[in-house]
């Protein structure tokens, strides 16, 4: 059973990957919102360091073209969960990641004041892997255990708070199977 230190923010068992793209949430407010995102660098690749070294501002713009375009955007989410299942921790979940940039969910716009965000290695066309879905799964219901703000709080994607600018998690990330899953990681 993953477990955080509601102290430090940090998952146990994580790989701890810090992110300097991070700060503290506004005075009062806390966590209320998850959203789903799916990332790949290069697009459609898997598994190399490229995602860590963007979310540190370290990528190297001549390693592959499409780079080139994202160097100098400065950028982070909680967490990834990779194509093997294995999580790597960028942010502590108190602390306000740069995840959502432009977005607006239910009459609230700036969704990194009050929302976790979870990355899953893929593409908005790509299926994701079955260990993906368990361990997100199991990381928000760990999250919602811990934090009482995420307790029943709406779960969503990027393409639901910035709808027109992002599509991801895309097509290939069923709602249902997740729902599903969470559902069972809740009674249990």
């Amino acid at each position: 059973m993953m477990t955080i230190d509601s102290s430090t923010g940090w998952l146990d068992g994580a790989v701890r990957t810090p992110s300097p793209n991070c700060d503290d949430r506004p005075v009062g407010v806390e966590p209320e919102l998850i959203v789903v995102h799916s990332i790949s660098l290069p697009p459609g690749d898997y598994g190399g360091p490229w995602i860590s070294d963007f979310f540190q501002n370290r990528l190297d713009a001549t390693a592959h073209e499409y780079f080139a375009q994202i160097q100098d955007l400065q950028v982070s989410a909680h967490a990834l969960i990779s194509r093997n299942g294995h999580i790597t921790q960028y942010v502590p979940f108190h602390r306000r990641a740069w995840h959502a940039g432009v977005s607006y969910f239910a009459g609230r716009e700036a969704c990194n004041d009050f929302s976790i965000g979870i990355e899953l290695e893929g593409t908005d066309e790509s299926l994701f892997r079955s260990v993906q879905y368990w361990q997100l799964a199991e990381l928000v219901s760990t999250l919602q255990r811990t934090y009482n703000s995420l307790h029943s709080c709406p779960i969503v994607g990027h393409s639901d708070i910035a709808p027109g600018r992002k599509t991801d998690p895309g097509t290939g990330f069923n709602w249902d199977r997740f729902r599903r899953l969470i559902n069972v990681n809740t009674l249990a």
